[in-house]
């Protein structure tokens, strides 16, 4: 593995391995404890959901910051809904993934038929999770931005460029496992990046990286904001 830059901080007995977290809430419970210099700051953890809330829960029982929820989504392949092409944040962030696009043929029409459905996504998640509860403040604040995994990173990234936007005094991202590639080029974009388990290879998926998977559903969700007293974003 190539040398990692200063501002990514990772589990060295991790790299390179799959099936290394039982699941969401152990590999929280992990970087809760890589993260826990931010415990007593002014800090907010932001949780993507679906499946980086139950991490952000396991986060912040270990060092008890606030707790959000930022709703970021990709848009996805209209032939594969697991692969995406860019990714629409909250506030409506909008990041298209300009190398991979000639590459997949799409129409004009369907790019726009995809970011038109992934917005709507994005405000139903919103309403369904927030409600008409405020928008958090993020002036002058740390911000933690929380997720599963790391793959491609679009989602992060949009979700950082959101999180800018709205006047982050810092940005950490935070992520149980990553691509090597991914990481490297986010970190450019954010003040630190943690995340215990870092792979690099042709084939990376963030589902090998626990024994236990499975998708989060909108009951999960509400259940898992009610247990950290968090809101949606």
């Amino acid at each position: 593995m190539r040398t990692l830059a200063k501002n990514v901080f990772d589990l060295p007995e991790m790299r390179e391995k799959v099936r290394v977290f039982a699941d969401r809430k152990h590999a929280g419970n992990i970087l809760g404890d890589m993260l826990r210099s931010f415990r007593g700051s002014n800090g907010i953890l932001l949780g993507i959901p679906a499946g980086g809330l139950p991490v952000a829960v396991a986060v912040q029982q270990k060092i008890g910051l606030e707790l959000e929820v930022a709703v970021v989504s990709k848009i996805t392949l209209p032939w594969n809904t697991e692969a995406g092409y860019g990714a629409i944040a909250f506030d409506g962030t909008i990041r298209l993934n300009e190398a991979m696009l000639p590459h997949l043929h799409l129409g004009e029409d369907q790019i726009q038929k995809g970011q038109a459905n992934t917005l709507k996504k994005v405000n139903r998640r919103v309403r369904g999770l927030r409600g008409d509860k405020p928008f958090p403040e993020l002036i002058d604040r740390p911000v933690l931005v929380v997720d599963d995994g790391l793959a491609s990173g679009f989602t992060l990234l949009v979700a950082a460029e959101a999180v800018r936007k709205a006047g982050a005094a810092s940005i950490t991202v935070a992520v149980p496992t990553g691509h090597l590639e991914s990481i490297n080029r986010i970190v450019e974009q954010v003040e630190a990046v943690y995340c215990p388990n870092i792979r690099s290879g042709m084939r990376f998926a963030v589902a090998d990286a626990y024994k236990y998977w499975s998708d989060v559903t909108e009951e999960e969700l509400l259940k898992l904001l009610n247990k950290g007293g968090g809101h949606a974003v």
